[in-house]
């Protein structure tokens, strides 16, 4: 008997750690996912202090999620989590903010889901204008489709190319 309650007493002792090294470990990832400021090494902090700053920094992150959500409401001009109206363009599905600045330009479609054929045309309008695009991508949220194209006018000295450009996207858009 004495043999047996010596074997489960060792592991019982294994598995506590067994568990210590797992936490350890676990610690040890989350602490280095953290970034750290001042001279405290990482290493050297008490591990409450590590937690307490991973806390910190999670509900900072957070706070920095929520900012974003609502600048990307503002953007598709949500109002009050209310079903987003498209200011700018008389009830249309689409808005376009268009930024040039030393003859790169920057082209903001914010379309539905039913309405993605306003980037293939938009990218024609720029070929026709002869207008290098240098990128183009898009993201999806919820049920608003952001496509952003960079380009840049091939003679800077034309301002009718931004003119003409900006006339057709919203003339196509309305």
């Amino acid at each position: 008997m004495d043999e047996s309650t010596s074997s489960k007493k060792k592991d019982r002792k294994t598995i506590e750690k067994n568990r210590r090294n797992q936490m350890k470990d676990l610690y040890s990832q989350l602490n280095s996912v953290v970034p750290h400021e001042g001279s405290c090494s990482r290493d050297t902090m008490p591990l409450p202090d590590q937690i307490d700053e991973a806390t910190n920094y999670i509900t900072q992150l957070q706070g920095n999620v929520e900012s974003l959500r609502q600048q990307r409401d503002s953007l598709r001009g949500d109002r009050g989590g209310s079903r987003p109206s498209r200011t700018g363009l008389s009830n249309s599905p689409v808005q376009i903010q268009i930024n040039e600045t030393n003859g790169a330009i920057e082209i903001i479609l914010v379309t539905g889901l039913e309405c993605q054929f306003v980037f293939t045309e938009a990218m024609r309008i720029l070929s026709e204008e002869n207008v290098d695009v240098i990128d183009a991508n898009y993201s999806v949220v919820d049920s608003t489709v952001f496509h952003t194209i960079h380009a840049q006018i091939g003679d800077v000295t034309s301002s009718n190319t931004l003119a003409r450009i900006s006339e057709r996207l919203h003339k196509f858009a309305l």
